[in-house]
């Protein structure tokens, strides 16, 4: 992959943070501060297709964690009695 050479300022207690954890994982502070733009970039990156393209049923609101274990726990029920009596 080729890369392109840019300037930026940062500050001093960044700086030194940086070139402490480069020594310490023994990787060189540029590696370190790819790595950073890379994640700048990831998470300000707008997508062309949404995460999730189906949706579903259900009553409109972020189901509590009783109704998720409750749902999950029917399913591999109904997993394990339509089985050969063994759960995955």
């Amino acid at each position: 992959m080729s890369m392109k050479r840019t300037n930026v300022y940062a500050d001093p207690e960044d700086l030194a943070i940086i070139k402490e954890a480069a020594k310490r994982r023994g990787i060189s502070e540029a590696e370190i501060i790819r790595q950073g733009i890379h994640l700048a970039a990831m998470a300000n990156r707008v997508w062309d297709e949404p995460l999730f393209s189906r949706t579903f049923e259900g009553p409109g609101r972020t189901p509590a964690k009783e109704d998720v274990r409750d749902t999950v726990a029917d399913a591999v029920q109904r997993r394990t009695d339509s089985g050969s009596g063994t759960a995955a």
